[in-house]
């Protein structure tokens, strides 16, 4: 059980500045009623005599406090234990990780929390519950709208030819997230392959009769889904779109 230990009551300190003090305080009520200055001095205790009250009271009110502070961890550990066992396990590994004060005060408001459902115990407030959701594209009508470019490299170049863009897109459709890579391959493999730099799935304009788009999935993709990758890539594209599921492991399907 997380608790703060009280300090053990101790005698009280006479300080020259408690007796300064003192006499301040018993100055400003004489000086604030002037005509009754004489009566109010009257009623008004030496400081020895003083200093001696307040060594008797240190040790009654140190004593007090002890008490009442026991007294409260007694009651609210009267309410711990009348829980359920279930619930009073997790009360208490709660207790022991939460950020209240070890106190008999912030004890018995943790219980009272609890017992009018301010706190949840499975979903303490002091704890990040961030709520995972994957952000799933069910029917998409375009194939921006399913997917999403995150990468694009240029491969391909050399004495006659132009560097190509491989695009990278990635989506969800609902089985788990996927990863497409586009590149515009030859249809004759022979011929100069020269394409723009800024080439794009949709409006690449350089030799569109002569060329092809490679799509390669990787992830958990079902026939469905290739089914409408083709479809959307191929609506995106008035080039011929090849679509194919690719194995990490295996390489190509």
């Amino acid at each position: 059980m997380r608790f703060r230990r009280w300090p053990r009551p101790t005698a009280y300190r006479e300080t020259p500045r408690k007796r300064a003090a003192l006499l301040r305080k018993q100055r400003r009520e004489r000086d604030a009623l002037p005509l009754f200055a004489d009566a109010i001095a009257a009623g008004q205790r030496d400081v020895d005599e003083e200093m001696a009250r307040r060594h008797v009271w240190w040790i009654d009110r140190e004593h007090e406090q002890r008490r009442q502070r026991a007294a409260r961890w007694r009651e609210a550990r009267a309410r711990l234990f009348a829980l359920p066992a279930p619930l009073r396990r997790k009360v208490r590994a709660l207790w022991r990780t939460c950020p209240y004060p070890a106190d008999p005060a912030s004890f018995a408001d943790f219980l009272h929390q609890i017992a009018i459902g301010r706190l949840d115990p499975d979903r303490p407030p002091w704890l990040f519950h961030q709520q995972t959701q994957a952000r799933i594209t069910a029917n998409p009508a375009t194939f921006e709208e399913a997917f999403r470019q995150i990468g694009r490299k240029s491969v391909g170049g050399g004495p006659k030819t132009t560097p190509a863009d491989e695009l990278l897109f990635c989506g969800n459709l609902g089985s788990g997230i996927l990863f497409l890579t586009s590149r515009v391959r030859l249809i004759d493999p022979n011929e100069s392959f020269y394409t723009s730099s800024n080439h794009r799935l949709r409006d690449s304009h350089v030799g569109r009769a002569g060329h092809w788009v490679d799509i390669e999935v990787r992830g958990d993709c079902s026939e469905a889904d290739l089914s409408l990758i083709r479809r959307l890539a191929q609506a995106a594209d008035t080039r011929p779109v090849i679509v194919r599921r690719v194995n990490p492991l295996c390489g190509r399907v």
